[in-house]
C-alpha cells in the first residue's frame, strides 16, 4: 500500500545508509530517493532500498524526465520509473520543469525553460502524457537558473499557476531555488510564493547555495551547504501560505555526518510549529473580533 508524505524528511544518499537504519526512526519521517540511482536490477542500493523502504514512507524524484525538451519522451525510461513505482510505492513521483536532452545526447543539467504560451501548451502535453504513462500525478520543481529569455511572456509562478489546472500536476517547491532566481533575476520571492496556487504545493525542498567563483555575483545552487537564514525566512513566509507541505532537505555535495542533516530538519521543525502558532493566534483573533462585532440579542 502506497504510504503518505507528512513531516520532515531527507534525501536519501548513500553515505546514510547505514546510519538511517541504525538511527532513531523517529529523526526522520520520510526519505527522498533520486530515481535514476535505483533503475537498475539487483545490486546494493536496490537492496538497501527495500530495507529502508520498510520503515519509512519515500518519495521518487528524477533528473532526467526532460520533460520541457524537444526530443520524444523516452518511454524506455518511462516504463522503468513506472517499474520502480511499483517496487517503492512512493507517496510521489516528481522531476524539474526544465530540459535535459537534445537530438538524443542527455546533458545532465536542469536547463530552463522560456515562460510563455508556447512553451506551456508543449509541457502541458508531456506532462499528460507521462502521467498517462505512469497512471499518477506527476509533480514538478521550480529550478534555479542564470539567464532569462527575451521570449518570456510570464513570469515562472505564473507558468506553473496555469499549468497546473491545465493538467492537475502537482508542484515541489525548492525554496532555494525560488532564492537563487530572486537573486539573479531580481524578482521578488515572496510575490513569487503568493502567486503559486496554495492546493497544489505537495513538498518542499530546502538547500543550500554558492556564490560564483569567478565573481560575477550570481549565486548557484550547489546544493553543497547548510540552509543560509534568508532561505529560512523565505520558507517561514511559505509555511504561513502553504500549511504543513512535507519538507525535507536536500544536500548533493560536501555531504555532512546524519547528525548534521537532523538538526537542520529541527531548524525547518521549529519554524513549522512557530508558524503553526502564529495562525492559530490570529484565527483567535479573528474569532474575537467577530464575537466583538456581533449584536447583542439578549
Amino acid at each position: 500500500m502506497t504510504r503518505t508524505l507528512h513531516g520532515f524528511g531527507l534525501g536519501l544518499r548513500p553515505q546514510h545508509y547505514d546510519a538511517l537504519l541504525s538511527a532513531d526512526t523517529n529523526a526522520v519521517d520520510w526519505l527522498e530517493i533520486v530515481s535514476e540511482n535505483y533503475l537498475v536490477d539487483g545490486g546494493r542500493p536496490l537492496s538497501m532500498l527495500d530495507r529502508i523502504g520498510e520503515r519509512w514512507p519515500l518519495a521518487m524524484h528524477g533528473v532526467s524526465l526532460d520533460i520541457g525538451g524537444s526530443d520524444p519522451l523516452d518511454r524506455d525510461y518511462l516504463r522503468a520509473l513506472g517499474k520502480l513505482a511499483k517496487r517503492v510505492r512512493p507517496a510521489l513521483v516528481s522531476d524539474h520543469l526544465c530540459w535535459t536532452r537534445h537530438a538524443g545526447v542527455q546533458l545532465h543539467d536542469l536547463l530552463p525553460l522560456p515562460c510563455n504560451e508556447d512553451t506551456l501548451l508543449h509541457v502541458a502535453t508531456r506532462v499528460r502524457q507521462v502521467q498517462d504513462a505512469l497512471g499518477r500525478q506527476l509533480v514538478l520543481e521550480n529550478v534555479s537558473s542564470y539567464l532569462r529569455f527575451t521570449s518570456n511572456t510570464l513570469e515562472e509562478a505564473e507558468f506553473l499557476s496555469a499549468l497546473v489546472p491545465d493538467t492537475g500536476c502537482g508542484l515541489l517547491l525548492d525554496i532555494n531555488n525560488v532564492y537563487v532566481n530572486a537573486h539573479n533575476h531580481g524578482i521578488d520571492a515572496i510575490r513569487y510564493l503568493d502567486v503559486l496556487p496554495r492546493h497544489a504545493v505537495r513538498q518542499i525542498h530546502l538547500a543550500g547555495h554558492s556564490e560564483d567563483a569567478l565573481g560575477s555575483g550570481l549565486l548557484i545552487d550547489t546544493h553543497d551547504a547548510p540552509v543560509c537564514d534568508a532561505v529560512w525566512a523565505l520558507y517561514a513566509h511559505a509555511m504561513q501560505r502553504f500549511g504543513g507541505v512535507p519538507t525535507m532537505i536536500e544536500r548533493d555535495d560536501h555531504i555532512p555526518p546524519l547528525a548534521e542533516l537532523l538538526g537542520e530538519l529541527e531548524i525547518a521543525r521549529g519554524i513549522a510549529a512557530n508558524t503553526r502558532l502564529e495562525r492559530a493566534a490570529h484565527r483567535i483573533a479573528l474569532l474575537q473580533n467577530l464575537g466583538n462585532e456581533l449584536p447583542d440579542l439578549a
